[in-house]
């Protein structure tokens, strides 16, 4: 009997549009902490910290704590990274939809990546929307005592020109949860002819329910440490391990 290693494999062999749905997983293994893990950002702060409403009240601790947590300019990929790339170059994996604000896909060299929880390389106005790099972000905060509010805007309130990092926080909404990007992201979910899930326990929505909408017979490969909702659902095929390591072992069978 085949292993479960060798029947994704196979199925990745014959697979021509492949979409990817990424997590925290992949980046773990650049040095980059998790979320919910015995060791992830959630065991040194409440959720809460990473919500609008924390955003607006403490402005300087939220921004403090993402500095710190969630903004890794020096993170290189991996070999999870690496061979997404490759295989994006080889015409097989069409996109790649991540939780990620890391940046690290484009970095390996993806170039179709849906980042559906934002970046952390940029911060814009919530007034104007002017585009400040992060980098000029951690200049600002080292620099100056009000360096969340926009230099180049004013309002009736200051909380209206906040600058807030471009990553979607608990009680807000990024371009990809509008009905538009939504229907975007289910659409290529639906074209798909293998959906792979690197790295993600899929338990935060609405990211989880996107392998709902594949079609039926589509197989759905999840490399993962952890349990899945999915694992046993029909069709689906686990490894839990290493993704740099699972990734390598199907990508040298190929």
């Amino acid at each position: 009997m085949e292993s479960t290693v060798e029947t994704c494999t196979n199925l990745l062999r014959e697979a021509r549009n492949i979409v990817v749905l990424s997590g925290a997983g992949i980046s773990t293994e650049s040095g980059i902490k998790d979320f919910r893990s015995k060791t992830g950002v959630y065991q040194l702060a409440p959720e809460y910290i990473l919500s609008l409403d924390y955003f607006y009240k403490n402005p300087n601790d939220f921004y403090q704590f993402a500095f710190e947590n969630l903004y890794h300019p020096d993170a290189v990929p991996n070999k999870g990274h690496e061979i997404l790339a490759k295989w994006e170059e080889q015409g097989k994996v069409q996109h790649i939809i991540t939780q990620n604000i890391d940046g690290l896909h484009q970095k390996a060299g993806s170039n179709n990546v849906i980042e559906f929880h934002g970046t952390m390389k940029t911060a814009s106005c919530l007034n104007c929307g002017k585009i400040y790099p992060s980098s000029e972000m951690v200049n600002r905060f080292e620099t100056m005592e009000d360096f969340f509010v926009c230099s180049d805007c004013e309002t009736k309130s200051e909380k209206d020109h906040y600058i807030k990092p471009d990553v979607v926080l608990f009680g807000d909404t990024g371009e990809w949860f509008s009905i538009e990007g939504f229907n975007t992201v289910v659409q290529h979910i639906d074209q798909a002819d293998c959906i792979l899930v690197v790295g993600t326990s899929l338990q935060v929505t609405p990211f989880s329910t996107f392998p709902e909408y594949r079609r039926k017979g589509v197989p759905l490969i999840i490399i993962n440490k952890g349990g899945t909702p999915y694992d046993r659902r029909e069709g689906a095929y686990v490894i839990h391990d290493s993704i740099g390591k699972s990734l390598s072992h199907i990508d040298e069978s190929l």
